[in-house]
């Protein structure tokens, strides 16, 4: 039975690899904080099925001992502080979360674990303000934000790993991709967020958002530019590409993404279609919510990855908002049902 260690497996991606590797009769074990795993998270279904290690991803200690008591065959690194925008006043954090906290790792690995294989999460807002579209794993890197220039340093130090010591670490640079599971403060949840308390006449919602107000106030969602567009996928078949990546014989480095490009506007349309509301009655744009710098036009040429792992997405992106959507009305119908 071949044994993985997941970091970040109470996030969206670390959830749904854990039940996969779990359906292809691996061992999984998770390393997390103990605050984030005993209040309820979206993998306490797992509980009984993997083994729980507490520690700090941004501790070295910590990682090499859940390397030396896990003794896995595959690593999968998807702890991260996950947010681009909120990157800009959490600079210092991120670099170590997304960062330093590889490199332990990595190092962890070179020590203690020298012939297991390692998945390292890279980004495509590694790209940045790219001047070429689509991006491939050859297109030059131009990161303009704190989360993105934090992935290029530990993408970086993966491949110098990889061929100074003969680690087997291989990347994947993942395009933006969401799920049921993607937390609230997350656009594109909150999207279709939105478009469930419209459906059902919701005007002032019972979850709030970052500034303590509620995320839907007066019958409005508040947005940034709803002009900016992105490459948006469904989780679980990425996290599918993941395993793909490390089945192979060398490690390598892997663009993942839909190739198909949407602008915030037409996520907007499709979720408030979905439930035959027109969706400019409920959204407004606010300065405020706009980055200081956004990615320019970034979408994937994952033409390697099906080329050489078979990969290909199968949730297309009106069908991964409807998913969304759905689950967020019965979400809201079970909240007023327990007041």
């Amino acid at each position: 039975m071949k044994r993985a260690l997941i970091t970040g497996i109470t996030g969206q991606d670390g959830s749904y690899l854990a039940e996969f590797l779990l359906e292809k009769g691996y061992e999984v074990y998770g390393l997390v904080r103990a605050q984030s795993w005993y209040r309820p998270n979206i993998s306490s279904h797992l509980a009984d099925r993997i083994t729980v290690l507490f520690g700090d991803v941004t501790d070295g200690v910590d990682i090499s001992g859940a390397v030396q008591d896990a003794r896995p065959d595959e690593i999968y690194n998807l702890a991260s502080q996950s947010r681009p925008g909120e990157s800009w006043s959490r600079a210092q954090e991120t670099l170590v979360v997304n960062g330093l906290a590889a490199i332990r790792l990595f190092e962890a690995v070179r020590h203690s674990c020298k012939s297991c294989r390692v998945y390292q999460a890279s980004s495509s807002e590694m790209f940045g303000q790219t001047l070429t579209a689509p991006q491939n794993e050859q297109t030059l890197f131009n990161p303009v934000n704190p989360y993105a220039a934090a992935k290029l340093y530990a993408h970086q130090m993966a491949r110098i790993c990889r061929e100074s010591y003969g680690l087997y670490i291989a990347t994947g640079i993942l395009f933006n991709h969401e799920s049921e599971r993607r937390p609230l403060h997350f656009l594109t949840q909150k999207v279709a967020y939105g478009a469930a308390c419209a459906a059902l006449g919701i005007t002032d919602s019972p979850d709030l958002n970052e500034r303590g107000r509620p995320i839907v106030e007066e019958g409005k969602l508040a947005l940034g530019n709803l002009e900016v567009s992105r490459d948006w996928g469904y989780a679980p078949d990425f996290v599918r590409a993941m395993w793909l990546i490390l089945q192979q014989e060398q490690p390598n480095d892997f663009v993942i993404g839909s190739g198909q490009l949407h602008t915030l506007r037409q996520l907007c349309e499709a979720a408030y279609r979905s439930v035959d509301r027109d969706w400019r009655e409920s959204i407004i744009s606010d300065p405020e919510l706009v980055r200081p710098l956004e990615p320019g036009q970034t979408i994937a040429d994952y033409s390697k990855a099906r080329r050489l792992l078979g990969w290909m997405p199968t949730i297309s992106f009106e069908e991964m908002v409807r998913r969304m959507v759905d689950n967020q009305m019965q979400r809201l119908r079970n909240l007023v049902a327990l007041r």
